[in-house]
């Protein structure tokens, strides 16, 4: 979608909606907010939401360099409009009349440092954040970036309870880049196009709580257990792969970017009523026995609309999903842990 975007002239892209089955003028108003616009993820997020048609009002906040990102994404001539804000004077002005906050605020991984060692820094970050969209947007949805994403959707979630607008329907943790990478490393490894694969992805979102399931990929290949295991392996690794590559100049940035610019695209098209809008996500579930999953959830005007199973499992995949419990239902209770402190 984005890659077709960016050769789009304004009329082109009225020509795309038109093809989307929406006239230009049914299209409904959306603001999206992105918090932490300045950073490394939040920079190239900011372009690619420019570049969507379904945004009509693009609010870019962060708490330095923000006026420089809104001027120049800003003279895309796409439809939203830009407004950048700065410091947290102008938080409230930032988050007023969202339809969907997208949060990639907070500090990224170096070499060396697990998504444990963020926690601390982060936390508090997405603990302060939470607060003022309970504040200035209780009804908007929330999709979070920030890691450790296994630890900061409980602490949003358990602001938001206490601020008195707790909705699980609306709280999502942003799980797309593992799914984005499961589907490149298996059509590497199969030998099929890559737009026409899909992995669903499930658990958690790092390390060994990150479980794809190869077993459900489409299209199907007859890949041996090796090769599986080490796709398995890989897709878990994927965020440690970019991090040494990147010798402590960053993290996974224009990747997450584009996982964050997708899921958040499925999330606006939920939001307008386009029918069966399927993505994996992180968020409150009943599928296992911990309060917090990631798996196959169907979007809608409410957010979640189901929160649909797991399906068959492989031997290696059931393995998997019982060796990831320990430490996602850790993660989980230190987020809500540090939230009633």
């Amino acid at each position: 979608m984005f890659r077709s975007m960016l050769v789009r002239s304004s009329s082109s892209a009225k020509q795309s909606l038109l093809r989307r089955g929406f006239s230009t003028s049914s299209v409904p108003e959306r603001k999206v907010v992105i918090l932490g616009a300045a950073g490394g993820i939040g920079q190239p997020l900011s372009l690619l939401m420019k570049l969507n048609p379904l945004v009509s009002s693009l609010s870019l906040f962060d708490i330095a360099n923000t006026p420089g990102v809104a001027a120049d994404v800003g003279h895309i001539n796409t439809r939203s409009e830009v407004v950048g804000y700065m410091g947290d004077d102008e938080l409230a002005k930032a988050l007023e009349g969202a339809d969907l906050v997208i949060i990639p605020a907070g500090v990224p991984r170096k070499p060396g440092m697990t998504r444990d060692d963020l926690f601390n820094i982060n936390a508090g970050i997405v603990k302060n954040l939470c607060s003022a969209i309970a504040k200035y947007c209780p009804h908007a949805l929330v999709n979070m970036i920030s890691n450790p994403v296994n630890s900061t959707v409980p602490i949003a979630a358990e602001i938001f309870k206490k601020a008195g607008i707790y909705d699980e329907k609306k709280l999502f943790g942003v799980t797309t880049l593992d799914v984005v990478r499961a589907k490149t490393f298996y059509a590497g490894k199969a030998n099929v196009p890559v737009a026409e694969v899909n992995v669903p992805v499930i658990g958690g979102h790092a390390g060994v709580t990150i479980l794809p399931l190869f077993s459900q990929a489409t299209p199907q290949a007859n890949l041996s257990a090796d090769v599986l295991t080490a796709l398995t392996k890989r897709t878990q690794d994927g965020g440690t792969e970019v991090v040494e590559a990147k010798a402590g100049k960053g993290s996974a940035t224009l990747s997450m970017a584009y996982a964050g610019a997708l899921f958040a695209d499925a999330c606006l098209k939920g939001l307008n009523g386009v029918p069966d809008v399927v993505e994996c996500s992180y968020v409150q579930s009943t599928i296992t026995e911990l309060p917090f999953f990631a798996s196959k959830v169907r979007l809608g005007k409410n957010g979640v609309e189901e929160v649909l199973d797991l399906g068959p499992l492989s031997d290696f995949e059931k393995e998997g999903l019982e060796a990831l419990k320990p430490e996602l239902k850790s993660s989980i209770e230190k987020g809500i842990k540090f939230a009633n402190q």
